[in-house]
């Protein structure tokens, strides 16, 4: 029913380090070849923790759009755009939050479990109550069907599934609906309205999922209904009422496997970060500088990779030849820290050259970035403004 689409963005709360490329850009990049695809930056979200401190939003987000594009993010296969430009985002949050039972959004595992990580932050806000529903609006209301996600936010899929679905139940049901879709299926032609019926049937009376897979590819080729009546005949397929908002599919991302200085989970607030675009002075600095196995203390004595940092650094940048190398000098002490280090420094400039390279074009003239920018707000919100006009219309709200 609704266009091939994926949604994604990402908070503007500082500049972006290797962690990110590794768990978010590199999907990206792939996406956008294979997606109609649209990357947002989410600063009405970076609001919901760090509403006392908007400064480093304000500084953070054309960094964070020069980072997406010095990674390969291509603004002639995805559009970019910022939030808080497409003002549809808060307009169809606010009528779903009408809509929707205080007790879903409590029920988020995030919502508690953040409440906990950021103790210090006064975070009995409705924003941050309420910031899962935004990101059901920021998905919803470009009918996005695929959404990028890590285990930990398939919650907040299935939570916008059910805002979709209740949404389509309360107001999908216009008045005179049976007989508009009745004399949809007319608009057809005799042959094809005969087959809709009868794949229709065999959904309905028998659960035959090809029958409506095939039913759906029959709306998607009808050249002559209108919006209004494909989004009836879409609705009334599956027995409910009009299609307005999509119920989008998690489409599941590996964790990223870039780890920290120090082992951890590469993360800013742990200071154990790269940043994407660093100087090559300072990453070489950083990494010599890393802990390494304890039981090597001095440059004779035996170590075990497992037991490294450095190792883990290993894992994403080094090939099979070096890796062998580095178990057995290692663990007979063959070779010295800072040597099995020289692979892995060599591995982080060799995929931040290109970045640094691609980012340079927009650091000598920032007017190419904002009117990237420019260009896919305009675009963003002209689909956000499709959507609000079925949605204004079922409410009852076109007067």
């Amino acid at each position: 029913m609704f266009a091939d689409r994926v949604l994604s963005g990402m908070r503007p709360t500082g500049s972006l380090h290797l962690g990110h490329y590794h768990g978010v850009l590199k999907n990206w990049v792939k996406l956008q070849s294979e997606h109609e695809c649209l990357f947002f930056v989410a600063d009405w979200h970076a609001l919901t923790t760090n509403y006392d401190d908007p400064q480093i939003i304000e500084r953070s987000v054309w960094d964070m759009v020069i980072d997406w594009l010095a990674a390969g993010v291509d603004p002639a296969q995805a559009t970019l755009f910022i939030q808080s430009r497409v003002p549809e985002h808060a307009e169809l949050h606010l009528l779903l939050s009408m809509m929707t039972p205080l007790g879903w959004l409590e029920r988020v595992p995030t919502y508690k479990d953040q409440q906990e990580k950021l103790s210090q932050k006064d975070l009995s806000t409705y924003g941050f109550l309420g910031y899962p529903l935004l990101q059901s609006a920021d998905i919803l209301i470009y009918r996005a069907n695929q959404v990028p996600v890590g285990e930990d936010q398939i919650p907040h899929i299935e939570l916008t599934r059910e805002v979709a679905r209740r949404f389509n139940h309360l107001y999908g049901r216009e008045p005179g609906y049976q007989e508009k879709a009745e004399a949809a299926i007319k608009k057809m032609g005799s042959k094809k309205a005969k087959l809709y019926e009868e794949l229709r049937d065999r959904f309905q009376e028998q659960g035959d999922q090809e029958a409506l897979e095939a039913a759906r590819a029959l709306l998607g080729e009808q050249q002559n209904l209108s919006h209004g009546d494909r989004e009836r005949l879409f609705g009334y397929l599956e027995g409910g009422g009009k299609m307005i908002l999509s119920e989008p599919q998690s489409l599941l991302t590996e964790a990223s496997r870039m780890p920290g200085l120090d082992g951890q989970k590469m993360s800013k607030s742990y200071g154990n970060a790269i940043s994407l675009r660093e100087g090559a002075e300072s990453v070489t600095k950083k990494i010599r500088t890393m802990p390494t196995d304890p039981q090597r203390v001095r440059r004779t004595d035996p170590g075990d990779p497992a037991k490294c940092p450095v190792w883990q650094l290993h894992e994403v940048y080094s090939n099979d030849d070096t890796k062998q190398w580095v178990q057995q000098g290692c663990k007979s002490a063959g070779i010295g820290c800072i040597e099995c280090k020289q692979p892995v420094i060599e591995g982080v400039l060799r995929e931040q050259e290109p970045m640094r390279e691609r980012a340079q074009l927009y650091l000598d003239d920032p007017t190419l970035v904002k009117n990237i920018i420019a260009d896919g707000c305009e675009k963003a919100r002209k689909l956000a403004q499709e959507t609000m006009r079925d949605v204004r219309e079922a409410m009852g709200l076109n007067y």
